[in-house]
């Protein structure tokens, strides 16, 4: 039986100015109730995709009923999950009127053929799933992320959430859920919605991606991060230099990964990235700097 972890982010692009006392509380509130399934036996796919609702629902990340609109005024959301154990995938893009876009995306991976389904495909479906409604988008949705450096002014400003857990029969998966960047064209989709891009998990690793999406696509972070935990590099050097090449290209963001011994690594490129764990020991971490 191996020792239950876990890692989630609520973003990367934390600004020290601000205040994070209501995220800290949320993540470690979020991370006692996912050791409380684990415990109990649940699997590393489910905690994850438990997890990602609960920080979905808070409507303090950019994701979920956090999200904010795009140019045309219309609330688009990005999801995916993936199974280390089955390789398995699920994921779903530009979905609206919906208030969890991670079920949507478990929903796609356990009862379609398909890896992802997108716009009003997703719509449709996650309607015949009957996925709850955001009825009124006005008063559900938050705006989260004012003050952030992933938000507007700047270049492809961003925020996602996302957890990595490694469950008592040694399974290890990933889940990553956004509402895109601030002010984005309609219909565009970033490396959230992507497995290999945003998210992945196999029998090495576990990772969910934070930040510009579009650099993260362009390397294959999450992907690129477990092959190199696959060939024998650490958690660590792996994580770190996916990161490095995202910079080194211009791009802005960070990372959380997980591998099948329990280590976790959290890099990132700019001020802060909004994170808690689960260690092999039971012990419970928060940070948004630092670390």
């Amino acid at each position: 039986m191996a020792k239950p972890a876990l890692i989630l982010h609520g973003g990367a692009g934390a600004r020290r100015e601000r205040n994070y006392d209501a995220e800290v509380a949320n993540m470690r509130e979020v991370v006692e109730a996912m050791k409380a399934r684990l415990d109990a036996g649940a699997s590393a796919l489910d905690a994850a995709v438990e997890a990602v609702v609960m920080l979905e629902d808070s409507g303090l990340y950019v994701a979920g009923r956090g999200a904010s609109p795009n140019l045309a005024g219309e609330y688009e959301l990005d999801a995916s999950l993936m199974d280390g154990a089955t390789g398995k995938a699920g994921a779903v893009a530009a979905l609206q009127g919906f208030r969890n876009p991670v079920v949507a995306a478990r929903a796609v991976m356990d009862r379609t053929p398909h890896v992802m389904l997108a716009g009003n495909g997703a719509a449709r479906f996650a309607a015949e799933q009957g996925l709850t409604r955001v009825e009124d988008p006005a008063a559900w949705f938050t705006g989260a992320g004012k003050g952030e450096d992933n938000h507007p002014p700047s270049m492809l400003s961003h925020g996602t959430v996302g957890c990595c857990v490694l469950d008592s029969q040694g399974r290890l998966a990933a889940a990553t859920s956004t509402a895109g960047v601030f002010g984005k064209m309609p219909g565009r989709v970033g490396d959230t919605p992507i497995p290999a891009a945003g998210t992945w998990a196999d029998e090495h690793a576990a990772v969910s991606c934070t930040g510009q999406g579009e650099y993260f696509i362009r390397v294959a972070a999450a992907a690129r991060t477990a092959f190199g935990v696959a060939a024998g590099q650490s958690l660590a050097k792996a994580s770190q230099s996916v990161v490095d090449r995202i910079g080194a290209l211009g791009g802005d963001g960070g990372l959380i990964a997980l591998d099948r011994e329990g280590n976790i690594a959290a890099p990132y490129n700019n001020q802060g990235m909004k994170r808690a764990w689960l260690g092999t020991d039971g012990a419970i971490g928060v940070e948004v700097f630092g670390g």
